[in-house]
């Protein structure tokens, strides 16, 4: 295989915090909110701290082997994140994605060399779908490295190591809230249970989509928040086992209108072009910075990824696995 190098790890981490005051001053928030600009990380997103993660250990252990191939199921960053580090090291990668996945995700993933195989959505609505998927990639990919990101514990561990450390540190210690979506549960779990140990007081806010964002028997192909899962009230099993909800102090509920609304009035305001994911995240954020109770607190929210990856119209199949699902005619531009 091609030579390791450190080139893509030495990029991961150590992204600004941001005051982003003009989106607070039109919100008219009396709290401050802070942004954690996470697409500055060296494939776009917040993810590729899991993807760092999850080699070093695989590679330290001797789990992953010169040339293996890397595999998992995505929702996109994550495989992107991995896809980047793969080329980087000399691995081979493969990833499993839903087929409403934006366009901009799966152009990506390609373009750093990775296999793609999509699933038809409406697969993951069938009872137990989550683990017969990942037992189908393992059963189709019987000699590669499963990646295992929804629950393998190096995800959480490299944001208590990283994420957690670092917001402590840019805010000397004063960070009062952080808010954060669940995807494989890795970022609220890791960087919670970091901040928490820190000071039991800050409190962990999670964004999920609400009913009209979340596809169902009825509505398979809703217009969704990609990398935004709902925690409560979800089927046994369906929740990454990397999720810790013991470190969650509330949830706070978001559909994608909204979300695809804060994201615009951070890019309107700040000229910060973040994704639909920390659209909802800023909704969440901005609902907490609204509650007279938290006026003068400081409030720290993950914005995970850019805009760019979902200029692309949002699919609204249905569609078969191996073509795109059905876009909507209207604008789909986060900003």
């Amino acid at each position: 295989m091609a030579s390791r190098n450190d080139n893509f790890p030495a990029l991961v981490g150590n992204t600004p915090l941001l005051e982003i005051g003009r989106f607070a001053e039109q919100l008219k928030l009396g709290a401050r909110i802070l942004a954690k600009i996470e697409y500055l990380n060296p494939a776009g997103s917040i993810k590729d701290r899991t993807a760092w993660g999850i080699i070093r250990e695989a590679e330290e252990s001797g789990r992953l082997k010169p040339g293996q191939q890397i595999v998992d199921l995505t929702s996109g960053n994550t495989g992107i994140g991995l896809a980047a580090l793969a080329a980087a090291r000399g691995y081979p990668s493969k990833f499993y994605l839903r087929n409403t996945i934006s366009d901009d995700k799966l152009k990506l993933l390609r373009h750093y060399g990775a296999e793609v195989v999509l699933i038809d959505n409406s697969v993951f609505l069938e009872p137990g779908a989550i683990h017969a998927i990942i037992d189908r990639v393992r059963r189709e990919n019987p000699d590669a490295y499963y990646t295992n990101q929804r629950a393998n514990p190096a995800n959480p561990r490299v944001h208590f190591e990283t994420t957690g450390p670092e917001i402590w540190r840019a805010t000397e210690g004063k960070v009062d809230i952080f808010v954060a979506a669940v995807g494989t549960g890795g970022t609220i779990s890791g960087t919670g249970r970091f901040l928490k140990q820190q000071n039991p007081d800050v409190q962990v806010v999670v964004v999920e989509p609400g009913p009209a964002s979340v596809p169902s028997l009825d509505i398979p192909y809703p217009d969704a928040i990609e990398g935004v899962h709902k925690v409560t009230d979800v089927e046994p099993g369906y929740l990454p086992e990397n999720f810790d909800a013991s470190v969650v102090d509330e949830v706070v509920v978001t559909e994608t209108a909204q979300a695809r609304e804060f994201a615009r009035i951070l890019a309107r305001r700040e000229g910060i072009l973040a994704g639909t994911s920390s659209g909802a995240v800023l909704f969440a954020a901005a609902a907490l910075a609204q509650r007279p109770g938290n006026a003068g607190k400081t409030i720290v929210a993950i914005v995970a990824d850019s805009g760019e990856r979902y200029l692309s119209a949002p699919k609204l199949g249905p569609a078969s696995s191996n073509e795109p699902a059905r876009t909507q005619t209207r604008e789909a531009v986060t900003a």
